[in-house]
């Protein structure tokens, strides 16, 4: 029982801290947003990584890591290049395509230098992170700041900022609420790939989450930059696409046959453990943003 309260009280914590970094992350200003995402997207990256490493049987070393990660980070800031070009970002302009360039020619002759027994199977494992990871990040930023109509720098809490909250907190209330629920009458296995996870809690918590979100949308003032319906669909798109992407992640741990993805939060894993149904979630949340909000 020590041990039970030691490791509730870990993952508590951590799981407080998280949150309130999170929440600075997001609504401090347009800098804590950026450095917060590089942040998700540079730790997925490293995580992938590992886990391809133990998939195949390979070995990156600390260099291509570093460089295939900066890649993947050039080609999600190309995503919102145009979109700072049109908003006149002036310094910030030429300190992306910068930081683009650079990035680009570190993977370049990363993979000039790689050993060929390994380097289909790094090619084949960028190609994918950038597929599961960059193209997703790409979009989240495209999302806040391509919705704007409004300068980016004279911006505050306009339609894609709000729509980025949302997702975010759409994800971790369809979470806990799938576990409630499949904690208490979850009988039927969702799939092998997860075996904890239930039909009942799946079910469960996806309409709890268009409900509670639902209600969130329509009394809370801060959501009134877009009509309720428009919220509603974000929360069941991100309720069943991020049940997909715990999925994904589930999958790809069992390949590598590993618990977790990292360990940066005690308790609670890795990046790609946090942050697994946010990337799966976020491409069908722009498709319906470029469709029905943009």
């Amino acid at each position: 029982m020590a041990l039970n309260k030691a490791v509730f009280k870990t993952r508590a914590l951590t799981a407080l801290v998280f949150v309130a970094v999170m929440l600075a992350g997001l609504f401090w200003n347009i800098w804590s947003f950026l450095i917060l995402i590089t942040l998700i997207h540079f730790g997925c990256w490293l995580e992938y990584l590992k886990i391809v490493e133990k998939i195949y049987k390979i070995s990156f070393s600390y260099n291509y890591k570093a460089a295939i990660t900066s890649g993947a980070f050039a080609v999600a800031l190309s995503f919102y290049f145009l979109k700072l070009f049109i908003y006149g970002l002036e310094i910030w302009n030429y300190l992306l395509v910068t930081a683009g360039i650079c990035s680009f020619i570190l993977l370049i002759d990363a993979i000039i230098k790689m050993k060929k027994n390994i380097l289909n199977k790094a090619s084949f494992a960028a190609l994918g992170g950038v597929a599961y990871i960059s193209v997703a990040i790409g979009m989240l930023l495209q999302i806040r700041f391509g919705v704007c109509e409004e300068r980016l720098n004279a911006c505050t809490l306009c339609n894609g900022y709000t729509v980025v909250f949302f997702i975010i907190f759409s994800i971790w209330i369809n979470d806990t609420m799938a576990y409630l629920v499949g904690s208490f009458i979850g009988k039927t296995p969702l799939s092998k790939i997860s075996p904890k996870k239930t039909w009942e809690g799946t079910i469960g918590g996806a309409l709890l989450c268009v409900i509670v979100m639902g209600l969130a949308a329509n009394f809370i003032p801060y959501f009134k930059h877009l009509a309720v319906i428009h919220y509603i669909a974000i929360a069941a798109i991100c309720a069943v696409f991020g049940t997909l992407g715990d999925l994904v992640e589930s999958k790809l741990k069992r390949l590598a046959n590993v618990k977790d993805s990292g360990s940066f939060m005690p308790g609670h894993g890795g990046f790609l453990d946090r942050f697994d149904s946010l990337l799966i979630a976020i491409p069908f949340v722009w498709l319906y943003v470029q469709l029905f909000i943009a």
